[in-house]
């Protein structure tokens, strides 16, 4: 099979987009946050190796809690750990929980800073955590959020090669491919892809509307 040439792969990857927003035009984020950017911080810092459907569960009792960065930087940290028990690394999420509030506080006023280099400096948040906060909260598109979803789906669809072996490389060339102006929606339309249809453990591959797109797909 001969190799892709860049100019095909990146026509092959704005077509994925256009079917990616005919069927979800509406991707929202499966997080609930009630619309405050600290309360999404602390979410997507909670959904690491986690499910959202499990973050949701615990958050209402956290914020009930702790209803502002100001009481939960002053919270107890084996408080926290007791209302978010039942998600996995509790007990470093707990103590990331309270640093986060604590320098959000003392270095930003109470806010989440709307800069993805001052946002990855708050305990536990990296880059992906910050592309989401930007893009879901702010409305701003620094990059693409590459969680295990938009990793595993990126690679499945040979959009990027094997040197990239991290969420970090896979962005960097996702960020390459992709016009800016498709950027955003990529994150939340590939976690219902991967949850729905491009499964990791049983792709559904023969009711795949990419199938065509795929070179992993043995439809044709």
């Amino acid at each position: 099979m001969p190799r892709e040439t860049v100019a095909a792969k990146r026509e092959r990857a704005i077509e994925i987009a256009r079917r990616m927003n005919e069927r979800y035009p509406k991707a929202e984020c499966a997080l609930h946050y009630d619309g405050e950017p600290f309360r999404l911080v602390i979410a997507v810092l909670l959904s690491a190796q986690t499910t959202d459907k499990g973050v949701n569960k615990v958050t209402p009792a956290l914020w009930k809690r702790y209803p502002t960065p100001a009481d939960l930087a002053s919270a107890d940290v084996t408080d926290v750990e007791e209302i978010i028990r039942a998600i996995g690394f509790y007990r470093t999420k707990a103590a990331n929980c309270v640093k986060c509030a604590q320098l959000v506080v003392s270095e930003y006023g109470g806010e989440v800073p709307r800069d993805i280099d001052e946002l990855q400096k708050l305990p536990g948040v990296g880059r992906k955590t910050a592309n989401v906060v930007l893009n879901e909260a702010f409305g701003i598109v620094e990059g693409i959020a590459v969680d295990t979803h938009v990793f595993r789906i990126a690679h499945k669809l040979k959009l990027v090669g094997p040197s990239a072996d991290t969420p970090a490389k896979t962005e960097t060339a996702l960020l390459k491919l992709y016009p800016r102006d498709l950027w955003g929606p990529i994150n939340h339309q590939w976690v219902l892809f991967g949850r729905e249809t491009c499964i990791a453990r049983r792709p559904k591959c023969e009711e795949c509307f990419l199938a065509d797109l795929c070179p992993s797909c043995g439809k044709k």
